[in-house]
């Protein structure tokens, strides 16, 4: 089943194309890459499916239903989460904290009963304990034990990035938008990161990969999408599509493609 769609999805800044008539597709279950090099309209693609920028032309469905037009929040309630490119997580929370947050748009008590800390908010507070740390362990050990307490800033960068991961999945998504995961890894925390991003996809969630490590995007990843330009210029297997002349072109240019 199509979980996201995009229709000649289109926006302008200032005349130029940050994306042009991109058509997209993901099914549910899967993980699909987008690559293509710097400026090619990537993260823009990201901030118009999260609401963060409105499209100037085009549609974005998500389970057959429009987007476009919708708050970030709204996005966020229909079952879309996301990271992003620079880490965004509170330093000064705690690491279990920092995931609680996450979950705080799906927590039912209201301010009254937060004010008398009734049962309902005993017992929701600690369902929501639980749940963080069930999330937090998808990373086997590099966030739980002594690490729940500890402040976020304390963590290494890598841990950081796996912390962000886990904050978008505290608020329970049908689809993840993970934007460079890998970024600044070394290459045996890129490779365990592949192996996790599967194992999060297996768990029941549908996962859109921007990414520039072709390690991750070749082991991760049940389809690629190349862009370059704000268009599409190519999909398939990853092989498929790291082969394909255009994406060497858009990478290396016309005269480091000659020589690829």
């Amino acid at each position: 089943m199509v979980l996201l769609e995009t229709i000649n999805l289109t926006k302008y800044f200032g005349g130029i194309s940050a994306v042009k008539k991109f058509n997209f597709k993901i099914n549910e279950g899967e993980i699909v890459s987008i690559i293509g090099p710097n400026g090619s309209g990537k993260t823009t693609f990201f901030n118009l499916v999260s609401g963060l920028y409105k499209p100037d032309s085009g549609d974005i469905l998500f389970e057959g239903e429009s987007l476009v037009g919708l708050r970030p929040d709204q996005i966020s309630n229909k079952g879309i989460a996301r990271t992003y490119q620079t880490l965004r997580i509170f330093g000064n929370m705690t690491v279990l904290e920092n995931v609680l947050v996450g979950m705080h748009p799906r927590l039912q008590s209201n301010f009254f009963h937060s004010l008398l800390h009734t049962l309902k908010v005993r017992r929701e507070e600690k369902e929501a304990r639980e749940e963080a740390i069930k999330i937090l362990s998808y990373f086997k050990g590099r966030l739980t034990g002594p690490r729940l307490n500890h402040p976020a800033s304390s963590l290494s960068y890598a841990n950081r990035r796996r912390l962000e991961i886990c904050r978008a999945l505290a608020n329970h998504p049908k689809l993840l938008l993970l934007d460079e995961p890998a970024a600044g890894m070394n290459p045996s925390e890129t490779i365990e990161m592949m192996e996790q991003i599967k194992e999060i996809r297996d768990k029941g969630y549908t996962i859109i990969l921007i990414e520039h490590d072709m390690k991750v995007v070749m082991g991760a990843s049940d389809r690629v999408v190349a862009m370059d330009h704000g268009e599409k210029i190519a999909e398939g297997g990853a092989l498929e599509v790291a082969r394909n002349p255009l994406v060497i072109e858009a990478y290396l240019g016309k005269k480091g493609a000659q020589i690829a």
